[in-house]
Order: structure tokens, then C-alpha cells, then sequence
């Protein structure tokens, strides 16, 4: 750092989580006008994450590369949450932004709206713009219903489409993901005819207390085959929960021990990890470490 500006070989050395996320339960209460349903579910997020690189640039562009090709387009959310905070802030900078792709894509993770809220936080830092994280909020809902809780950082239980969001203190948990090679779509899961809309709104406290069951769990069962056979063989070791619309499901574990038992437990051909739940971002350690890091310069 230099007379307070930070060089940009601070900003080419860093690489910044997209930490993933699991709906711990997800309950369907109603569907509004514009089609969206009002849901209440409980976001955990969890140890893996992709990974973005960020330098500002001078030439006002913003550029994306990929280590998966197909996905290094102007419609990635990445680019799109970059151009949205530019045009809100009017800036004159560009970003070049390198995205190292882990979450698989269609998986129930979040991992594409975690990667918008990753761009929006580390190029408020980046740009010095200075937006609060409830502005930031905001704009991370412009761009998809989960990308605010990305944002702020924290497990949290949300309503409406999911950007009404309290804070909770979740139990520490560990988990069994296991992310089937087949894909369900959010938009048939939520227009199938067998999709409960009505289900009587519960409370933290119902939830705390083991009301965790997931709306679209039946739905994708019915829907693919293939996803029902892995739900009822995985069901052989542990109780399962579906996240989001899926496709990946998981168990919960109390210690790591359990959780490394289980997994071995599994077929050996399936897509599986061994993963911690986190009450706070890696994200937001990251940036604190970051800049205190700097500051000591």
C-alpha cells in the first residue's frame, strides 16, 4: 500500500471465496401475483467454495475468463453483478475477474449467486466505493433471491423469496454432500402440479426443534427417476435432505469422524464431499485479513 491506495499486485496475488450454501429445510407457504412463491428456509453455509481474483483495470471494461470456458459469457452472473455495481456507482473503472469454478452448476449451492455477492463485495473494496452491505444487499437481489444472504455472510433464516433475512445461530454441524450427475430445474420443480403452495408457515423455534422438511423434496423425487434412486440408496446410511430443488443432497453429522465414516459408507463413484457448516463467510474473514494484513505494512 502506497500513500493509502493498494497496489495492484496486492489485488493480482488475492483470491477471494464464493462459499456454497445448504437449505437446511424449505417450506412453501404461498405463491404471489408475479409468480414468485413465498418460502421460508434456513441458509447454512458451508466450507467450499469457487474462487475469484479481482484487479481493477483503467480501461472501464470488465473482463471474465473461466477455467470452464462455457461459462467465461457476459451472462454469468459475475459479469452482470460487476456491470450493476458500475452503473450504480457510475464508475469509470474496469475489472478484470478470473473465476476458478468448484460448485457445480444446477446443484442446489448457491454457487452461481455466491459468486455474484463475492464480485460485489471484493469491487466495492477494489473501486473504493464505500456501499454498506445493506446497500449492497439491495443490488445483490436485483441479480437473484439468494445472492443477499451471500452477501451478508452469515447463516440466516429468510422468508418472502428469501431476502427477508434474521441472523441464527445454527448448531455446528458437519455434512455429507453428495451431488448426483443429473439435473432437476428449478423452474419445472415449481411449476409441477404436485408442488404443495399452501403449507402453514412455521417459526425459528419449530425449526430448531426438528421441523426441517424441504417443499420440493416429493416434487423432484417424482420428477427424475434417477434422483429418487440416489435419494432412497443414500437414505440406507443416514436420514437426507434435499437442498433447494437439488440436485445435491445431504446428511448431517456431529463430528468430522461421523461425517468421513458415512461418506466411505457411500458408493465410491459418486460426486461427494466431506464439508463443515460456518456461521460467517471464509469471504468476510478473508477481506478482514486482507486489509489488516495491509494495514501492518
Amino acid at each position: 500500500m502506497v500513500d493509502g491506495k493498494i497496489a495492484v499486485t496486492e489485488w493480482e496475488e488475492h483470491w477471494w471465496p464464493a462459499p456454497a450454501k445448504l437449505n437446511l429445510m424449505l417450506n412453501i407457504v404461498g405463491q404471489r401475483p408475479d409468480g414468485y412463491h413465498e418460502l421460508q428456509t434456513v441458509f447454512q453455509l458451508i466450507g467450499i467454495s469457487d474462487w475469484l481474483n479481482v484487479v481493477p483495470t483503467e480501461d472501464g471494461e470488465i473482463t471474465l475468463s473461466c477455467n470452464s470456458v462455457s461459462l467465461a459469457t457476459n451472462t454469468n452472473l459475475v459479469v452482470q453483478a460487476a456491470n450493476l455495481l458500475k452503473q450504480q456507482a457510475s464508475a469509470s473503472l474496469g475489472a478484470k475477474i478470473i473465476l476458478k469454478k468448484i460448485l457445480p452448476m444446477g446443484a442446489g449451492l448457491g454457487g452461481g449467486s455466491s459468486d455474484a455477492a463475492t464480485t460485489l463485495i471484493v469491487l466495492n473494496a477494489v473501486w473504493g466505493l464505500g456501499y454498506s452491505v445493506e446497500e449492497l444487499e439491495m443490488l445483490g437481489l436485483k441479480l437473484g433471491a439468494d445472492v443477499p444472504v451471500f452477501v451478508r455472510g452469515l447463516s440466516a433464516w429468510a422468508e418472502g423469496i428469501g431476502e427477508k433475512m434474521t441472523v441464527i445461530d445454527l448448531p455446528e454441524k458437519w455434512f455429507v454432500v453428495v451431488n448426483p450427475p443429473y439435473h432437476c430445474s428449478t423452474k419445472e420443480v415449481f411449476s409441477h402440479n404436485s408442488l404443495t403452495r399452501d403449507n402453514s408457515a412455521i417459526t425459528i423455534r419449530d425449526f430448531l426443534d426438528g421441523q426441517e422438511d424441504n417443499s420440493c423434496l416429493p416434487v423432484v423425487r417424482e420428477i427424475s427417476q434417477e434422483l429418487d434412486a440416489v435419494y432412497l440408496q443414500f437414505s440406507e446410511f443416514s436420514k437426507v435432505y434435499l437442498t433447494g430443488t437439488g440436485s445435491s443432497m445431504f446428511a448431517k453429522c456431529d463430528t468430522r469422524q461421523e461425517a468421513v465414516l458415512l461418506s466411505e459408507r457411500l458408493p465410491d463413484g459418486w460426486n461427494k464431499w466431506v464439508v463443515k457448516g460456518v456461521s460467517e463467510s471464509p469471504l468476510q474473514k478473508s477481506l478482514k485479513q486482507f486489509f489488516n494484513r495491509l494495514n501492518q505494512v
